[in-house]
């Protein structure tokens, strides 16, 4: 169980690197905000996979393997400079899990190398001083932890418990910005772990964000009266430490369908280790298409298209890029479903979205 007493203060070292990247970093977001308000052309915000095998088998997770090998760094530039050749202002590296690449901080140093910001979700398990350390010198920007329960049980191992002293590292030793992802809805023993993971994240000086379990489709799995008390709680806790929450969340959490414009596809994709470009990590498949063939062409029909599985959506990461261009620019096409690689179709009836099985978190 994780010690009531703060660990030891970063460095003043630290702490001056910590306030330069975060300087650099804001102003830089602050930039990307205003070249996505001017132009609709560019991806804002891609996930990318370097490495689809993970060290943990979580019991609700779909984006992982056991057998798959990391993707060379050589195909890895190529991908990550087409991306930046497009135009896009912010990489996460994602999986699986991306610290078992051999040669993750090369990724992170030449996805600054070309211009964009770095960011990357972990489940924090091979974190170490040395290689805390090494991601500061490589670059990177933003990380973000998700952690399900307080003790580790037979659905997750990602608790409070195993991962408090990693916390602890990256308090006393990261530059970079981390962003602890507390959890609704994935079936723990005692929902109030969110509201006590929050906690000890703002208690460590990160930021707490709270995420809701959806299916394998990425849709609604509304959350019981119980856990929507404790999600507004972990609300208030996360403004109070500048954390970011959208609208759509409250619809979530009570189970309602949100009218947003989703641009997956366009504003966002989703680059999978095969080097394919997807609407995002629970529509894998469509479109399918080699990132080198993915034309200005293609994203702009995507930009327009209104996608079937957007009213129930509860993937985070795109719901935020939308926001850039919900005002603006309606979608009047329809999915084009038949192209070669497409194994999605589109459900008959909405309440065919919600399904019982494999689960996994927002992003």
């Amino acid at each position: 169980m994780p010690s009531a007493a703060r660990p030891a203060a970063p460095s003043s070292k630290v702490r001056r690197q910590r306030t330069l990247r975060f300087v650099r970093t804001r102003t830089r977001e602050l930039l990307m905000i205003g070249k996505a308000l001017l132009s609709t052309r560019h991806p804002v915000l891609v996930h990318i996979i370097p490495m689809r095998r993970c060290n943990l088998a979580c019991g609700y997770c779909n984006e992982y393997d056991d057998v798959s090998k990391p993707v060379p760094i050589e195909e890895m530039k190529r991908r990550l400079d087409l991306l930046a050749n497009m135009g896009t202002s912010v990489i996460t590296i994602s999986g699986g899990e991306p610290l078992m690449h051999p040669e993750l901080e090369e990724v992170i140093r030449h996805i600054r190398r070309r211009g964009m910001i770095a960011g990357m979700i972990t489940n924090g398990f091979l974190l170490s001083v040395a290689r805390i350390q090494s991601l500061n010198a490589a670059g990177l920007e933003h990380l973000q932890i998700s952690i399900d329960n307080v003790t580790p049980d037979e659905m997750s191992l990602k608790s409070l418990k195993t991962l408090d002293s990693r916390l602890e590292m990256l308090a006393q030793h990261a530059v970079f910005q981390v962003n602890i992802n507390s959890v609704l809805g994935s079936g723990v023993k005692d929902p109030q772990d969110a509201l006590t993971i929050a906690h000890r994240a703002v208690g460590l000086g990160f930021t707490s964000t709270v995420g809701i379990i959806h299916d394998h489709n990425g849709q609604l799995k509304p959350l019981g009266d119980l856990e929507t008390g404790i999600f507004e709680k972990v609300m208030e806790l996360g403004k109070r430490s500048y954390s970011r929450f959208n609208d759509f969340q409250h619809n979530v959490a009570r189970g309602k369908e949100h009218n947003w414009r989703c641009r997956s596809g366009s504003r966002y994709l989703y680059i999978c280790e095969d080097g394919l470009v997807h609407w995002c990590s629970q529509q894998r498949g469509y479109p399918g298409i080699p990132l080198a063939e993915y034309t200005p062409e293609m994203r702009h029909r995507e930009y327009e298209t209104k996608k079937f599985c957007a009213p129930r959506c509860t993937v985070s990461c795109v719901q935020q890029v939308a926001m850039l261009d919900n005002w603006r620019d309606s979608q009047t096409l329809k999915p084009n479903l038949r192209k070669p690689g497409a194994r999605r179709t589109a459900p008959a009836a909405p309440e065919q979205l919600v399904r019982i099985g494999s689960t996994h978190v927002d992003s």
